[in-house]
């Protein structure tokens, strides 16, 4: 499987700050610009079928809540809930796929 390169510089400008920001402070701006962006990424991971690499953003994603304080903690629950539930259709949906493709390799070698 190839990397889209500019999927790594995308992933790279949403790390690097977070690395070279110090703990004890986060701006809400800034947080809320970074949670925008690995949203889109998901959005175009999940409509491009990279389960991977959208569950890898979903991880980044929570980490950035996190960090950020960005969800009370009831609503941090809630959230996790539903991102759990949209990954679990995700990797249904990715299964089903497999499956497909699966089924039509050994159709067609028989």
């Amino acid at each position: 499987m190839r990397v889209n390169p500019l999927l790594l510089i995308i992933a790279l400008a949403l790390t690097l700050p977070a690395i070279a920001q110090p703990a004890g402070r986060t701006d809400s701006t800034e947080c809320k610009a970074e949670e925008a962006a690995i949203e889109r990424d998901m959005e175009l991971a999940r409509s491009k079928g990279q389960m991977l690499r959208r569950q890898q953003l979903a991880e980044t994603l929570a980490a950035l809540q996190a960090r950020c304080d960005i969800l009370p903690p009831e609503q941090s629950r809630a959230a996790n809930i539903n991102r759990l539930e949209h990954e679990i259709q995700d990797l249904r949906k990715a299964l089903d796929h497999a499956e497909e493709q699966l089924r039509s390799l050994k159709s067609g070698g028989s």
